[in-house]
């Protein structure tokens, strides 16, 4: 059976395999500090051991409540920002039909989502969307009182609650939260939602696979026991048993952070599948989260292929060279689909008839990597070899674990996000919260 792999060969021209190398007994210690919890952050290292922790009366629990739901809604809105949303999503968007929106009725209830940004026409749009429409409500915060997703929460409830009757509501909505404290917690209990729980030990950009991913993903209706056998083989292919030379997790935190070394400060996932976009925006915020401290920190940014070839494509190929390419290939596409002869050939295109549409990517894609390593770019290579959940399994848990170890050998804790309250002061004072009025104070004589 193959499996995701990684090639750093068309680095070797702008930093030396001696390099990489040398960062193997790091890359060791940070695996093991992540076992043996030693290292920063360790009380936020519960995801490591997960995939193996996955009982299958846990997922069967997942089931039962899709099993609930399908038929009797439409849609499940996953209430959500960062972490509380975005693994799912990536997930989702890979496996479902591109086109499902379009496809009538469903099987399964569609995904939608709220809390993950403030915007007021998208809530009013959604609104209106759900007003015709049967729904339930996953609700995921730790805390209850982030503010994008309280803010959704408390409006869809509402708006919930009016269409089927507060009693009627409870049954519809699932809280994803702390178990014991927090508001959503105490909300939870006292109305009666089920509930799951969020481990302490496990931070939002790492819980794909606890029921923050888990539950949306089942009642979407794909396959929850092979997402997490994909993510257990990737532990194993990554654990501390395994040589630096074989471990992929290990070479590429090792190559990325030798890169930087050079003044490679940026790092573009690129992909020439479009149903992996989201996964890009997941593993944006898996990295710039985890590593973006202490001024230091590879950026994180992302490209759609061949799409962003077209824009994006004349700054990756002569701008300026502080960036470098993590490109994910899929081997095999999910359908078959040839182009045909045309008699006239205007277009001039029957060089290509009878090829599948894949054989063009694919030649794209090493045509791409060809011209962007001669035009000073370096380029990392992660082939999986389709798009199914036991590949995307090992997938997101290979970008997990190299995040950690990437993040150990820079020197700074992977595991906590400190920037991220800066701008919530400053809104929470601008807002006039209780509680903040000096702030509010001395934010008002600065604007």
């Amino acid at each position: 059976m193959e499996n995701l792999r990684i090639d750093v060969s068309k680095v070797y021209g702008f930093v030396d395999k001696k390099k990489i190398n040398q960062y193997q007994a790091a890359a060791n210690e940070s695996i093991e500090a992540l076992y043996q919890k030693t290292g920063k952050g360790n009380d936020f290292v519960g995801w490591v051991n997960l995939p193996t922790r996955i009982a299958a009366d846990e997922i069967a629990e997942y089931e039962k409540v899709a099993q609930g739901l399908k038929g009797k809604v439409d849609f499940l809105v996953v209430i959500g920002i960062g972490g509380s949303y975005l693994g799912a999503r990536a997930v989702h968007e890979a496996l479902a039909h591109t086109f499902s929106f379009l496809k009538g009725k469903h099987e399964y209830p569609e995904l939608l989502y709220a809390g993950h940004n403030i915007g007021e026409d998208y809530l009013a749009e959604l609104l209106e969307i759900l007003a015709h429409h049967t729904y339930a409500l996953a609700v995921i915060s730790k805390s209850g009182t982030t503010t994008e997703p309280a803010i959704a929460f408390r409006i869809l409830k509402d708006h919930l609650e009016k269409k089927v009757g507060k009693e009627n509501a409870k049954d519809l909505i699932i809280a994803i939260t702390d178990e014991k404290k927090g508001a959503l917690r105490k909300m939870a209990n006292n109305e009666g939602y089920k509930t799951f729980v969020i481990p302490n030990d496990i931070g939002g950009r790492y819980s794909v696979l606890t029921p923050v991913g888990l539950l949306p993903l089942a009642v979407a209706g794909h396959d929850l026991h092979n997402l997490v056998a994909g993510a257990r083989q990737m532990m194993e292919f990554t654990s501390p048993l395994i040589s630096f030379e074989e471990n992929p997790a290990a070479l590429y935190a090792a190559t990325r952070n030798a890169l930087y070394q050079t003044g490679k400060t940026t790092e573009i996932l690129a992909n020439f599948n479009p149903k992996l976009a989201f996964m890009a925006e997941w593993w944006k915020q898996l990295y710039g989260e985890s590593e973006g401290k202490e001024n230091k920190g590879i950026f994180p940014a992302s490209v759609n292929f061949t799409t962003d070839l077209h824009s994006m494509g004349q700054y990756i190929q002569e701008g300026m060279r502080n960036i470098f390419e993590t490109v994910i290939s899929v081997k095999e596409t999910g359908y078959t689909l040839r182009i045909p002869a045309e008699t006239d050939n205007l277009d001039e295109l029957n060089y290509l008839a009878n090829k599948r549409i894949d054989k063009v990517n694919k030649m794209a894609d090493l045509g791409t990597l060809l011209a962007h390593v001669d035009g000073g770019v370096p380029n990392i290579l992660v082939e999986i070899p389709e798009i199914n959940e036991y590949y995307l399994g090992q997938l997101m848990y290979f970008f997990e674990i190299a995040c950690g170890i990437s993040g150990y050998l820079l020197g700074v804790n992977p595991f906590d996000q400190p920037g991220v309250e800066a701008y919530k002061k400053n809104m929470f004072a601008l807002l006039e919260k209780p509680g903040f009025e000096e702030a509010t104070r001395k934010i008002r004589e600065r604007i």
